[in-house]
């Protein structure tokens, strides 16, 4: 079987078993039964925000590789400038804690938990009666990409494991091969400054601290998922830690944006008394009731 095939049907069972554990779990069956009837107009509500993310991943899907031909002849040389500020840092977490367990672990997070906790946050804030949060997840992740693939066009910079191939290990690679598939069709190897798994999975983890009132089992979750995800990018030797302190802060700027940009009142979907007033509608009275 195709590399990239085998390793797409696996990370759709993966995210899908969570997906769907994760939604019963925490959704809850009567959200979800609400959801069956409000998916498409609460994804009408946020159109927008959808044609955003999906021309900000377009752009990045089909200029990607031009992008980082520009970034090669103009954009600013920094490799040698991160690798002098944080040194052998990358290195010493390979030779302190590297262990067949966790490279285990840290390579499937780096993967399969890293799409859970992207993909779950649309599920669970498409499940609210209101779009707001919807909206800002999307515009958030929006920005995320925009402005990281600005950065990497500017910035110009190899990782740890090609700057130091003695030193430190492609450990996702040595774990499974068949990653490089996936990850080849995705990204370049110059996309290193800001670290985009870490601020898109901070994002996420953000938003789950934002609305934990809603939903207060996913925050502890998504917060264990997000920091596994920044160790593992740097455990697994693919970025410095320059490169996670800059997606940290992308990701708490792409917030604070898209709460800004979206505003509360825009567009709000029916609320849950009148979703119930409606359900309650749809059924027919009986001869107490006239």
């Amino acid at each position: 079987m195709n590399p990239l095939v085998s390793v797409a049907l696996s990370l759709l069972a993966w995210v899908g078993t969570m997906l769907f554990v994760a939604s019963v779990v925490i959704i809850g069956p009567r959200r979800l039964y609400d959801l069956w009837n409000e998916t498409i107009p609460r994804l009408r509500e946020s159109k927008y925000a959808l044609a955003m993310l999906g021309g900000v991943l377009l752009v990045s899907a089909v200029g990607r590789g031009a992008l980082a031909s520009v970034s090669t002849i103009v954009g600013l040389q920094l490799t040698g400038t991160i690798y002098a500020i944080e040194g052998d840092f990358v290195a010493w977490v390979q030779a302190s804690f590297v262990v067949p367990e966790l490279t285990m672990y840290f390579s499937w997070v780096y993967v399969y938990g890293y799409v859970f906790l992207l993909a779950f946050p649309f599920v669970a804030y498409l499940a609210l009666p209101k779009t707001t949060t919807l909206k800002r997840l999307i515009v958030a992740y929006a920005l995320n990409y925009a402005i990281g693939l600005v950065i990497y066009t500017i910035v110009f910079a190899h990782g740890p494991r090609n700057v130091m191939p003695d030193m430190v290990t492609s450990l996702l690679y040595t774990y499974n091969p068949e990653f490089q598939a996936l990850t080849d069709e995705v990204n370049e190897n110059t996309n290193v400054f800001p670290s985009l798994h870490t601020s898109l999975a901070v994002t996420a983890a953000t938003f789950a601290a934002l609305t934990r009132d809603e939903y207060p089992l996913w925050t502890p979750i998504a917060a264990w998922f997000a920091v596994s995800v920044v160790i593992a990018t740097m455990y697994l030797g693919i970025h410095w830690l320059t490169d996670v302190i800059g997606g940290i802060v992308l990701a708490l700027g792409a917030v604070f944006l898209a709460y800004r940009f979206v505003d509360p009142a825009d567009g709000d979907s029916r609320s849950e008394d009148e979703t119930e007033a409606v359900r309650g509608a749809d059924v027919e009275p009986t001869a107490t009731d006239e």
